[in-house]
């Protein structure tokens, strides 16, 4: 029963899918940045409903320029901090790009990519976060650079958050955690290892009663802050609202 519950959710996703692509080849540059901001968070929302995923959103985001620093669980995060967010523009590794279909949706949602195997390509990135940053617009990031479990949290890398320290923009911390009925964190989102795309995919459509909590905390200066020890209390944050057991 659960695969033929996960086939028919692949196939609406695959419709939604054409869906939002139509929008941004046909229709996404006429659109004001309000309709814009209006239209990802839509996308986003839906995306998750269809695969069976509730949204529960906690605390507002602050208006205007800002760092988003989160947590990494899922190839998902995106859309569930998007269905909150719908401004940001985040910071991805650049094979993304190659993914089928998501590949073209998060190009044509302003993401701006990073090749992490070059050292140089970092020092490019934070340019043009800091120039994004400037012009007021929203810069999201993952700064433990890949996937964790969900559970205890990898380092925070601090090269990206100099855009923010240097610019002097505030930072919103936001908690990721997907739970379900027996888990306070699920591991029905882990997207570790060798683990694919498909397989993470398949799992997530074949699942039940599986929810994503994005809880937005109060936003942070950075005015005069080492970015070494902004990411160490950044990550000390987040953690503190992780579940412990």
């Amino acid at each position: 029963m659960r695969g033929v519950i996960g086939a028919w959710r692949i196939v609406r996703l695959l419709v939604h899918g054409a869906h939002g692509l139509a929008i941004i080849v046909f229709r996404f540059g006429a659109y004001s940045a309000a309709q814009r901001h209006a239209r990802i968070q839509w996308w986003s929302a839906e995306l998750l409903r269809l695969i069976g995923i509730t949204l529960h959103a906690q605390g507002t985001p602050r208006p205007g320029a800002k760092l988003v620093v989160s947590n990494h669980v899922s190839w998902l995060d995106i859309a569930a901090i998007h269905a909150v967010i719908p401004e940001a523009h985040f910071v991805s590794k650049a094979d993304v790009k190659q993914w089928p279909l998501i590949g073209r949706l998060v190009v044509g949602a302003g993401t701006l990519f990073i090749e992490r195997e070059k050292k140089r390509d970092a020092l490019r990135v934070v340019h043009q976060m800091a120039e994004a940053l400037r012009d007021g617009d929203t810069v999201a990031v993952f700064p433990e650079g890949t996937t964790g479990d969900g559970r205890t949290l990898l380092p925070f890398h601090a090269n990206l958050l100099h855009a923010a320290v240097t610019t002097s923009t505030p930072v919103q911390p936001v908690v990721l955690r997907f739970f379900d009925a027996e888990h306070a964190i699920s591991p029905l989102a882990e997207f570790l290892g060798e683990t694919t795309l498909a397989q993470s995919a398949w799992r997530f459509v074949c699942s039940s009663g599986l929810n994503v909590e994005v809880r937005v905390l109060p936003a942070q200066s950075t005015a005069h802050a080492d970015r070494r020890a902004l990411a160490a209390h950044l990550r000390e944050t987040i953690a503190a609202e992780l579940p412990t057991a």
